[in-house]
């Protein structure tokens, strides 16, 4: 397993309008390396984000998409999402407030 800093660990939000519905609800969704962890996710989001406690985190990998060129077929890269909750007295995370 790759030694993960938590800088590395989160790499970009999830803007889909069922992320953005869960908002209400203190549960923000991001993209994370393949190979972290929920501990990982967890402490990275603690880190990155002032004044935010984590009550739960739910990871889930997504296999990537068959595409086809002419008579070649390929894969998309695999991805993983995580699915974090925040606690009820925590802070906003600033990056949706925004959209």
């Amino acid at each position: 397993m790759a030694d993960l800093k938590y800088y590395d660990v989160i790499l970009k939000p999830v803007i889909t309008e069922k992320s953005m519905g869960a908002m209400s609800e203190k549960k923000y969704t991001f993209l994370v390396h393949p190979s972290a962890t929920k501990n990982q996710v967890k402490e990275a989001v603690e880190k990155l984000f002032k004044d935010t406690k984590v009550a739960s985190v739910n990871t889930m990998n997504c296999e990537g998409k068959t595409r086809r060129r002419g008579a070649t077929f390929g894969k998309t890269a695999k991805t993983k999402k995580a699915i974090v909750t925040l606690t009820a007295d925590s802070a906003d995370i600033e990056i949706f407030e925004s959209l």
